[in-house]
């Protein structure tokens, strides 16, 4: 009797711990005729009102970007830029690029002293980490080309949220609050995301006419109504006045980029995802490529075998992203060796099964790991059904300054460069030559748009704001989906960890291992550190909860808002 209680005790706790990541999770929201997830939810019921109205997947992102330019300003924005994937139901498909540039003013070397140092703060803060903005730029032809409203219904609701306002809950002031210091050293910004110099708070009502004025312009005038006229003259006025280089030359030779996407394949699964000037395509590819040689499911959620490999994979496609890759009209990026079966097979055989592997010695020139080389070139590929968007600041409210009458917050993609070879940047990557700041040139992102598809049909739409833990947030949850059966809020909601070559530590949300898990990590040799500031992954599966199960009734959609910050909503109709 004794024998069968413990043996049934030790079932017990075994199914507890398989069931750690998914006992917290709701279910995820269900719905019929479509899903929309966003950061913020206002804005995602103004892109469900688009799809309601009969515009299409396109028409409802297009519509979301101008409401979170409103309603999320530390990531929404019309003074920063990002990536589209697009896949319509008659088969056509493309990558959008409209990832900020340097300005033509810019050189390799702007960000450091007499002496060669970076000089810091100079990339991150005020008007000379400004690059030159391409959202408005990507929305506007993303809706010319592949929407189906006019430009005024999508633009509607964003214009009556800053010139009517909008009441800010609990998300939205915490994220307010962690900016108020800098708020106050620019007075356009001052005047609009402080009350009278102090911070908002819960019920108050946040107006932003300056940018109701300015997406009035947009809607009556598209792209010039930003990039021509009293809007532009007021960023480059803005910008010199704030020791910055944008010019309105920039502003003339600004171009949204089509390309064509990423491609691998994965446990039978196809992914489909963001090319160069992403990194984040090529490296979620490399390190499931990687993964594939290994068991995962049969060796556990988070068993100490199963994380070993995960970031061994991640710390030796760290390495290749932060030294190859770079914009695609400067550098040659390697994608055909990266995306290789066979490349991920050499890595695989140098990753020690029961050893950390030593940052410092795994590097650009050491074997597998080759030399870099710089020219052009493109890949072309197939889409899920579905419009997968990131967009950004760079870090939260970008550089901290507005273009003062405009309302527009702008960004601090400059960072994204490389200020000095070997030096870390804002989200302590450590990158190479191919990344050097040149005129013109988009910097390197790891921002992941990612469709998951399966015979020709789309099963997950994915990603995630957040610098270099894009790609680890994004790959854990497809990792969930497709290896540990979850379903697509349990697989949003699971604690993660992020590895990326250099610093040399693996950081762990709460959670994320168990204390005997980690104590074998560490008599391995890995070295962790604490959590890095949460995401906010945006999911969705077609089909069914999770993959292989069962719709629930007629819903067809099932949407995943990450609970690591408390403003979002997945919503459908």
């Amino acid at each position: 009797m004794k024998f069968l209680e413990s043996r049934s005790l030790v079932m017990t706790a075994a199914l507890l711990a398989a069931g750690l990541a998914q006992a917290a999770s709701q279910a995820p929201v269900a719905a019929e005729n479509g899903m929309v997830v966003t950061a913020q939810h206002l804005a995602t019921r103004v892109g469900v009102d688009v799809l309601k109205d009969g515009g299409n997947a396109v028409d409802a992102a297009v519509a979301v970007g101008y409401a979170l330019a409103v309603v999320y300003p530390a990531a929404g924005n019309l003074g920063g830029g990002g990536f589209m994937t697009v896949q319509l139901a008659d088969g056509r498909k493309t990558f959008l690029d409209f990832r900020e540039k340097a300005p033509l003013a810019a050189t390799a070397n702007m960000y450091l002293d007499k002496d060669g140092n970076v000089v810091k703060g100079l990339s991150t803060k005020g008007h000379l980490a400004v690059a030159v903005p391409g959202s408005v730029s990507g929305l506007e032809y993303a809706l010319a080309k592949y929407g189906t409203m006019k430009r005024a219904a999508v633009i509607t609701p964003a214009i009556h949220y800053a010139e009517k306002g909008f009441v800010l809950d609990q998300g939205d002031i915490d994220m307010l609050h962690t900016a108020t210091d800098d708020f106050r050293k620019d007075a356009a910004t001052a005047a609009i995301f402080l009350n009278q110099g102090q911070p908002w708070q819960v019920g108050q009502k946040l107006v932003q006419k300056d940018l109701a004025n300015t997406l009035k312009a947009i809607r009556d005038k598209g792209e010039a109504g930003f990039y021509k006229g009293p809007v532009a003259a007021a960023l480059v006025a803005s910008s010199q006045a704030g020791k910055g280089i944008l010019s309105q030359a920039d502003l003339d030779q600004y171009k949204t980029r089509e390309l064509p996407p990423v491609e691998c394949d994965y446990r039978g699964y196809h992914v489909v995802s963001a090319p160069p000037p992403s990194s984040g395509g090529v490296i979620i590819c490399e390190i499931l490529n990687i993964l594939e040689g290994y068991p995962l499911k049969e060796l556990g959620f988070r068993s100490a075998q199963a994380v070993h490999y995960q970031i061994e994979a991640m710390r030796h496609a760290y390495v290749d992203r932060n030294s190859y890759l770079g914009d695609p009209d400067f550098v040659k990026n390697p994608l055909e060796r990266l995306l290789s079966k066979d490349y991920a097979a050499q890595l695989r055989a140098v990753i020690d099964p029961n050893k950390a592997g030593v940052s410092k010695d795994i590097k650009p020139g050491v074997s597998p790991h080759e030399g870099s080389n710089t020219t052009h070139y493109s890949i072309v590929d197939k889409w899920g059904n579905a419009v997968s968007v990131t967009y950004t600041l760079n870090d939260w409210f970008g550089a901290r300054v507005t273009a003062a009458k405009t309302g527009v917050l702008l960004n601090d993609e400059m960072d994204d460069f490389t200020a000095k070879v070997g030096v870390p940047n804002l989200y302590g990557l450590v990158q190479g030559e191919a990344n050097k700041i040149e005129p013109g040139k988009r910097p390197l992102s790891s921002m992941s748009p990612t469709v998951v598809t399966k015979d020709g049909k789309t099963i997950m739409v994915v990603g995630t704001p957040g610098g270099s833990r894009i790609i680890t947030a994004v790959l854990h949850t497809m990792i969930n989906v497709i290896d540990y059966g979850m379903d697509v809020q349990e697989a949003t909601d699971a604690p993660r960890f992020h590895q990326q070559w250099l610093p040399e530590a693996t950081n762990l949300e709460v959670n994320a291992l168990s204390p005997d898990t980690r104590k074998i990590l560490e008599g391995w040799g890995q070295k962790f550190a604490d959590p890095q500031p949460a995401n906010h992954l945006a999911s969705i599966l077609v089909g069914a909860p999770r993959l292989g199960g069962k719709p629930v009734g007629k819903n067809r959609y099932y949407g995943a808002n990450d609970p690591r910050r408390n403003s979002g909503l997945a919503l459908g109709y």
